[in-house]
């Protein structure tokens, strides 16, 4: 006697774990955003207010007034200018270290503690970083100040706090540090994922170190650098922890970022709630066009060009079943 099985369905316990995800996202991220869109529309002013309104005269009255904010332009120039600083060295030196650590020609002893070393900062929180480096550049004595003081490259200590392009290069600079160990481990993962047949052939055919790097490790890694990419655009963007914790955004604006900026508007003795809700919604809009542009410099060409002739042959194909159909009918 035969007896019929019956299939598991494992997907109730997919969806069953995924409750917790879905609900905290929900709470946490889908909720305050909306909550944040709205309020970019409504006069919400100062603490427990909740007798805001939706403007009726301009509803767009606070976009405006955000976007002609002199302050606003400044933040988005810094925003910028100092993650593209501190982004072009930390991609650079993270592609050197995942080369030198997935050489295939020389092993390196101890790679694991150097991983370690280099990942390190990025697990420092903010406030000691910021902390550390204040000390660090301090004045009139500190280790930098005395260090160029005692080597001669100073008559006289220096005030780095009171300098723009000083204070930009060192939160740049922070930014950098703290994070380059990190793209790293990203980077020496998507390496890991590359097949070795590919070095095996290539290393048959007599290519050198840096031919491999440059022909085989950077294309294989693209999607990888598209992530490295977008997380940083959209990190860099959202800087806050070390403009705000090292100088308050001083001196005069030049570490001021749009985070900085909307937290002065919201918490700083301000509670312009819709001006900082709205300062936000522009963050978002850029962040996500800026994404958009980077996934479409970014595609796969060859892909796109090897599905849609992978699609015109199937509409070539069933054209041709039919029209065989057509025919066997007749």
């Amino acid at each position: 006697m035969k007896t019929k099985l019956k299939g598991i369905s494992y997907a109730k316990y997919g969806y069953l774990f995924s409750i917790p995800f879905v609900a905290a996202f929900l709470i946490f991220t889908l909720y305050p955003t909306i909550y944040t869109a709205t309020l970019g529309f409504t006069d919400c002013r100062g603490v427990n207010n909740e007798n805001y309104h939706f403007l009726t005269d301009d509803i767009f009255a606070n976009y405006k007034s955000i976007l002609e904010n002199d302050s606003f332009r400044v933040s988005i120039k810094n925003t910028i200018a100092i993650w593209m600083m501190n982004f072009f060295p930390q991609i650079t030196i993270a592609l050197l270290l995942t080369a030198w650590f997935t050489s295939h020609s020389n092993e390196i002893k101890g790679k694991g503690f150097f991983k370690v070393v280099f990942y390190m900062p990025n697990i420092i929180t903010a406030a000691t970083v910021a902390i550390l480096y204040h000390t660090l550049f301090n004045y009139p004595i500190g280790p930098i100040n005395d260090f160029l003081v005692s080597n001669g490259l100073r008559d006289s200590s220096y005030y780095f706090f009171t300098s723009k392009t000083a204070a930009r290069l060192i939160v740049a600079f922070i930014q950098f540090w703290t994070w380059y160990g990190n793209t790293m481990i990203v980077l020496i993962s998507g390496v890991l994922g590359i097949s070795p047949d590919i070095y095996e052939a290539a290393d048959i055919d007599g290519a050198n170190g840096i031919q491999t790097f440059f022909r085989i490790t950077i294309p294989n890694l693209k999607t990888v650098l598209l992530y490295t990419l977008v997380t940083s655009l959209v990190g860099g963007l959202n800087m806050f922890d070390i403009p705000f914790l090292f100088l308050n955004g001083g001196p005069d604006r030049a570490t001021l970022t749009t985070s900085v900026f909307i937290y002065n508007q919201a918490f700083s003795n301000s509670y312009l709630y819709n001006r900082a809700s709205a300062a936000s919604m522009i963050m978002w809009v850029i962040i996500a066009l800026c994404s958009a542009v980077l996934f479409y410099i970014m595609r796969d060409k060859d892909q796109i060009k090897a599905d849609k002739e992978i699609k015109k042959a199937r509409k070539e194909a069933r054209r041709t079943a039919k029209g065989g159909l057509n025919q066997w009918q007749l």
